[in-house]
């Protein structure tokens, strides 16, 4: 992106701008791009792998991966998020490569265009100090074919079962995975954290073993309830949780917004597999929760719905309950 006191023609001669249409919602594709377990998963061109050190997206945050090429090279980068705008626009500056390298710094716009419907134009615009800089980072690093074969990774994983049927959410807590097993499974516990702000629990039951039942009731600061009832399939402790998710008794209102259709007595939203698994990190603990839907659409209507932030804050909700467990 040129500095605001640059007209867009100055920087014609030190840019790269590469484009693809991508058939998939936009809040997919941004979710893709900002979740770290999915960008190493297309990040590069084809023969790249990527690891993350960290990803911290939001405006003054840092990125650091480093990118593996198929000769064995790697690749060092940093990134430093100037402006984060959800899920519309990303604009981060760029350092690495390798060491003395100045044609590998640049500052690089994405943007996320709601086109034909259903689907996301994705464009990546970077800007170079010079045209030399531009120009050599063209010729040593094949930068524009690699960042189209970058945009055609990822159309391939937005193509697959991957992030079309599952929504993934991971967090890290400063308490040991005991406790936050005992969070999950006790129903005082988890009664103290599920759901979103604001939300209470009046009712939290659980039978937690294979086929065992459970039935949560989310109460909302205006009354309203949401129940949620499963069946426990897999119970391996204090490691992994699997469950299927019915929510067949939300009110009418909320089904109708998976489904303006929705008649009484229809499930919309159909049963959602739920994978909760609990791995040691040196006395702290990594959560991963995994949702598997029954179609890609019905994924998409849940993460509009606001599913990705209604479990960041039971989350929130879950450190503090795990610290005290």
């Amino acid at each position: 992106m040129p500095p605001r006191n640059e007209s867009p023609a100055d920087a014609a001669d030190r840019e790269i701008v590469i484009s693809r249409v991508l058939d998939a919602p936009r809040e997919l594709v941004w979710e893709a791009w900002t979740d770290p377990e999915q960008v190493v998963r297309w990040w590069g061109p084809n023969g790249f792998t990527t690891t993350n050190k960290r990803m911290d997206v939001r405006v003054g945050g840092v990125w650091e991966h480093v990118m593996h090429g198929p000769d064995g090279t790697d690749y060092p980068n940093k990134s430093v998020f100037k402006e984060v705008v959800k899920p519309e626009r990303i604009v981060y500056s760029h350092g690495g490569g390798r060491p003395g390298d100045r044609g590998a710094t640049f500052v690089c716009t994405w943007t996320f265009e709601v086109v034909e419907g259903n689907k996301t134009r994705l464009t990546i615009h970077q800007v170079f100090p010079s045209k030399e800089d531009r120009d050599r980072i063209v010729r040593d690093y094949g930068a524009i074919e690699g960042g189209k074969q970058t945009l055609g990774r990822l159309a391939e994983l937005l193509a697959g079962d991957g992030p079309g049927l599952e929504f993934r959410i991971e967090r890290s807590f400063a308490a040991a995975r005991e406790l936050v097993w005992r969070a999950w499974t006790e129903p005082k516990l988890l009664a103290r954290w599920w759901g979103p702000s604001a939300v209470t629990n009046p009712v939290c039951e659980l039978d937690v073993r294979p086929g065992g039942l459970f039935r949560i009731v989310m109460r909302l600061a205006d009354g309203v309830e949401y129940p949620v009832r499963g069946v426990f399939r897999e119970v391996v402790k204090p490691a992994r949780l699997v469950m299927t998710m019915d929510c067949s008794d939300h009110p009418a209102d909320w089904h109708r917004m998976i489904d303006p259709g929705y008649q009484p007595g229809d499930n919309p939203a159909g049963e959602l597999l739920q994978t909760v698994t609990f791995e040691d990190a040196g006395g702290q603990t990594k959560l991963t929760i995994r949702t598997r839907f029954a179609s890609a659409a019905i994924r998409e209507a849940m993460v509009k719905l606001g599913m990705h932030d209604g479990w960041s804050q039971s989350l929130d909700r879950l450190a503090v309950v795990a610290a005290k467990a």
